[in-house]
């Protein structure tokens, strides 16, 4: 490696870089000066920007770090740490399990290389961002209520089931939206900041519907308190803070709004005889609006279309909504198909065909191995079907980084 190329790097950047990737590791800093075989204000120093690394020094701390030399040296993406964000709220979650400050630290990573592969292809992120909403002026329940008629409204949406929310808030709204494991308490992640913009990450291990609902709930946080970061826990003690009572009316309210309910709601009872309900159509009615039968059945208590307490009822009595839903048929629970947004893996396909990525540098930007990234550009460039005479439709390949004509 060419000396140069860290005398262009500002020490400051690459020193917060390398201190990120040790804490993400769970390193101490004096276990590091060990392996390095230097003192640990030496490594204090570098950490700081105080001190220049050499070659030999960024190889050896990459490989301790699990890390290629070319994520400390060639991003030119530089932003603020989310981790110091996430830690400032939940010091104490940080402390007894790691894998959260894991979590934050992804999500920056990811952020980071959707932006770089922005930079890139020249293809910035169009961001359609309203004003922050204001919410002081009344209860969380009631501004969260009107706020998610309000985003409908603006994103054109209706009053209808919502079929793909991820891929609306990335297109229509401008987020940056990633899937990866977590702990199994944490439902998600936000974090934002002027270079990178909204970013969450969905814990990628839970069902579709709880992914579905965490993803409407941090969404809540970004309209309203954009520049705190937050972390979503199943349950803990700031689930009945006035943002979480706000974000999970928000999210119920966004999913499920009381409108176009009530009337699909009204039209089951108009299609039975009886005039009754049954759960086969309750669990067919969660499926489209990609809710669980738990969320769905607790709005209809809520409007006051079933008997409060139906669901604690039908708990009570060994109701088992999956396995329910699989004796209609009905996949409630098909794993997410696209970890990385389908604008990042666009992209980093775009660059890899410009010749601005090698193979090797691809498959970091994807997370996966040399073979599934060749599979992947394969895929990618051969997706489009063109309409033949002898049969019918046949693949063909596209260039993904051509420029097309338009105004």
């Amino acid at each position: 490696m060419e000396k140069h190329i860290l005398d262009q790097i500002d020490p400051k950047v690459l020193g917060t870089r390398l201190q990120e990737a040790r804490k993400a590791r769970g390193l101490t800093q004096q276990a590091i000066a060990d392996e390095m075989e230097m003192a640990r204000t030496t490594l204090v120093a570098i950490e700081k920007g105080e001190r220049r690394l050499t070659p030999q020094e960024i190889i050896k701390l990459a490989a301790l770090y699990g890390r290629s030399v070319s994520e400390f040296v060639s991003r030119e993406v530089v932003t603020a740490s989310f981790v110091p964000q996430f830690r400032a709220g939940w010091k104490e979650d940080f402390e007894r399990d790691e894998g959260i400050e894991k979590a934050g630290d992804k999500l920056q990573r990811l952020a980071e290389d959707y932006a770089e592969l922005e930079r890139m292809c020249g293809l910035p992120m169009v961001k359609a961002y309203p004003p922050t909403y204001e919410t002081s002026v009344s209860v969380p329940e009631q501004a969260a209520e009107e706020i998610a008629a309000t985003e409908r409204n603006r994103l054109g949406i209706g009053d209808g089931p919502i079929s793909n929310l991820r891929d609306r808030l990335e297109t229509d709204v401008g987020l940056r939206i990633f899937y990866f494991g977590m702990p199994a308490k944490v439902s998600g992640v936000f974090a934002y900041n002027d270079v990178l913009g909204g970013c969450i990450g969905i814990n990628s291990n839970h069902p579709r519907d709880r992914r579905n609902w965490s993803l409407a709930h941090e969404y809540g946080h970004f309209l309203t308190n954009r520049y705190q970061a937050e972390i979503t826990f199943l349950s803990g003690k700031k689930s009945q803070s006035s943002w979480e009572r706000f974000a999970d009316t928000f999210a119920e309210n966004f999913l499920m709004p009381a409108s176009g309910l009530n009337r699909r709601f009204t039209e089951l009872h108009r299609s039975n005889p009886s005039g009754q309900i049954t759960l086969a159509q309750l669990c067919t009615l969660a499926d489209l609006y990609q809710v669980s039968v738990q969320a769905l059945i607790i709005r209809l208590e809520k409007l006051r279309r079933l008997p409060a307490g139906t669901w604690d009822r039908l708990e009570s009595e060994g109701f088992k909504p999956r396995r329910a839903q699989e004796l209609l048929g009905i996949d409630a629970n098909p794993e997410e198909q696209y970890l990385l947004p389908r604008r990042y893996l666009n992209l980093a396909v775009m660059a890899y065909e410009k010749e601005l990525l090698s193979e090797g540098q691809l498959a970091r930007f994807l997370r996966s191995d040399r073979v599934s990234a060749r599979v992947l550009v394969e895929e990618l460039s051969h997706r489009f079907n063109a309409e033949t005479e002898e049969d019918g439709y046949e693949s063909f390949e596209l260039d993904m980084s051509q420029t097309l004509p338009g105004r």
